[in-house]
């Protein structure tokens, strides 16, 4: 186990926003956390759990200890003629484990190909693109909890999946360390391609019957047409969630904007396109010093060089405030922000 002190947190965010962080606790092992556990510092000090840092936005030095989960592995569980359960440990590339299964043709989680970040995030956020959410695979996790150092397995329906969240983004946030998921994939499953752009890319490709591997192309190749790279551009993808509202008030919008992105969402609600909102709005593209948005993507927000997390973090209420005076829709933010 590594337990540093004053550790910069620059290269562990995907901002790229140059903070520190009073302890920095790296675990390799089980073992290792219960270790941690035990330790005074752990006991007296605030803690953050943190995986692969795309998904969070620092606006200062964090006086407490900054615990990453590195524990890695991938393995079959049970395997049928239809299906197999995969267990990964929560240090595990998000990605890495998206190949494995495209490379084992293992259907379920390949239109999740190229979000950043670690397996151990995925659960917290209910990560979900291109028509496929986490939710729609995961059978349990093997979590460790903070208050009392108990392990506890936490089954689907006691993780209050919902979008982009769950009890461990909610009433367990930094309450507990993820050590390991449990996913349920198919074989031979079809490819699920109802997501308008993949559907798009596919008919442009001229290829009627894709492959999960397909699949995995084609996101990966959408993504990076649409994103930019966080290795090269500091970013944590979408800034805000996409807002479910009522067909009450989105009949009230489309009449005022006829080509208003949704998506509806059951029989009471409709999601709204965030991006199209932001752009709307006039800040696709948009720029104030070291921060903006992707001339890509109206709903990433870049640093463009230096910017520190309360520069980033004042151009996004100042988009979000604009958004709520023209729309009347008030944006929630999907990065964490500290």
């Amino acid at each position: 186990m590594k337990l540093l002190q004053n550790y910069s947190l620059k290269n562990l965010n995907t901002f790229g926003v140059d903070v520190s962080s009073k302890y920095f606790a790296e675990i390799f092992s089980d073992s290792e956390l219960i270790d941690l556990f035990k330790d005074k510092l752990f006991k007296s000090h605030r803690k953050i759990i943190l995986g692969g840092g795309s998904n969070i936005l620092f606006t200062k030095d964090f006086n407490g200890i900054i615990i990453k989960t590195s524990i890695s592995g991938i393995n079959i569980v049970e395997e049928s003629e239809k299906a197999v359960i995969i267990e990964s440990s929560a240090g595990t590339i998000w990605d890495d484990l998206v190949a494995y299964c495209v490379e084992n043709n293992f259907g379920g989680i390949e239109n999740l190909t190229s979000i950043p970040g670690s397996v151990g995030a995925a659960p917290i956020q209910n990560i979900g693109a291109y028509g496929q959410e986490l939710a729609d695979t995961f059978l349990l996790l093997q979590g460790f909890l903070i208050e009392n150092g108990e392990k506890k397995t936490f089954r689907k329906d006691e993780c209050k999946f919902s979008y982009r969240t769950s009890i461990f983004n909610e009433e367990l946030k930094n309450k507990c360390i993820i050590t390991s998921i449990r996913l349920k994939l198919s074989k031979g499953t079809k490819a699920n391609t109802k997501y308008k752009s993949l559907g798009d890319y596919f008919l442009k490709k001229e290829i009627t019957n894709p492959t999960i591997k397909d699949v995995r192309k084609a996101v990966a190749e959408i993504r990076r047409s649409r994103l930019p790279d966080p290795k090269v551009i500091g970013n944590a993808g979408s800034f805000f969630k996409n807002p479910e509202i009522s067909y009450k008030t989105f009949n009230n919008l489309k009449s005022e904007f006829p080509d208003i992105v949704n998506f509806p969402v059951g029989k009471e609600n409709v999601k709204i396109a965030a991006g199209w909102l932001i752009e709307k709005c006039g800040w696709k593209g948009k720029r104030i010093g070291n921060v903006g948005t992707s001339p890509d993507h109206a709903l990433v927000i870049c640093n463009f060089g230096n910017a520190t997390g309360n520069e980033i973090l004042e151009f996004a209420m100042r988009m979000k405030k604009e958004v709520t005076k023209k729309f009347g829709i008030t944006l929630q933010e999907e990065v964490n922000i500290l």
